[in-house]
């Protein structure tokens, strides 16, 4: 399938990068710009994320977005600014066709990965969606996820499994056993490291690049990290995202893997 006008499935490696979540529009697009030079540099594809609204906050007072309407209206203008394609959560059915309006990609989160509303919501756009798996859902079990989408418009994403409490691992099976499954797969470098719960969600990002460049030698058609000019300041998933000075390092590296074991075998 192509998200925007990249094709994601066959050949080069999309990459899907962004803040967690809009905090301001000035912010946003220092990111989004400072991304595009890194990517441009590489010559590497890829689609900005960033979120309107983070509904599963773990703390009720937890900064959650600026909401879906003016949400997208930033998004659209940082889009058409910087010429890059974009993706964004959707948490609830009627969301899915206002932000296929503006974002090229609809993202389902893992928590709402079984909601059968949502899904078809998302799948009645007929936009690409990005299902990222539940941290409770075996990699088969995502076959019943896509029954709900539609074919040719669907990327699975792997972004840890709950380990006990407040931890998460990647299990890398995952990544070719959704491959499998006839769709596109994407890693999810910066959420595998989160430890979520407890009283205040963190994360280590130490340990993107290590996941990184794995997931990248076992086969991914995508990889999405959460980028950040001051992850200490970020109002959401500070501790896990890149650092963007870090971002070309890190990119660099998992091209280099990639090259080295080749890209993965066509779908189908």
């Amino acid at each position: 399938m192509h998200i925007g006008p990249h094709p994601v499935g066959q050949g080069p490696l999309l990459c899907i990068l962004g803040p967690c979540v809009l905090e301001s529009e000035e912010g946003a697009l220092r990111i989004a710009e400072g991304i595009a030079e890194v990517c441009a540099r590489l010559g590497v594809a890829w689609v900005f994320k960033a979120s309107f609204d983070k509904a599963n906050r773990s703390s009720a007072g937890s900064f959650r977005g600026p909401g879906v309407r003016d949400g997208l209206a930033t998004l659209a203008r940082i889009g058409a600014r910087v010429g890059v394609p974009l993706t964004t959560d959707i948490h609830l059915p009627e969301h899915a066709a206002m932000a296929a309006e503006v974002v090229d990609l609809l993202q389902v989160p893992a928590f709402l990965c079984r909601q059968t509303d949502l899904l078809e919501a998302a799948a009645e756009t007929g936009k690409p969606v990005n299902v990222k798996k539940g941290q409770f859902v075996a990699p088969a079990d995502m076959a019943n996820v896509l029954g709900k989408l539609r074919p040719g418009l669907a990327m699975l994403t792997e972004r840890g499994a709950s380990f006990g409490y407040n931890n998460l691992v990647v299990d890398y099976r995952s990544l070719p056993m959704m491959r499998a499954l006839g769709v596109p797969v994407c890693f999810d470098a910066t959420h595998s490291v989160q430890m979520p719960g407890g009283a205040t969600t963190g994360g280590d990002r130490r340990w993107v690049s290590p996941l990184a460049r794995a997931a990248a030698a076992v086969g991914i058609d995508a990889l999405f990290c959460e980028v950040h000019d001051r992850p200490e300041e970020a109002l959401s998933d500070g501790p896990n995202m890149v650092r963007l000075t870090d971002l070309e390092a890190l990119l660099r590296d998992v091209l280099a893997v990639r090259a080295a074991v080749g890209e993965p075998a066509p779908l189908g």
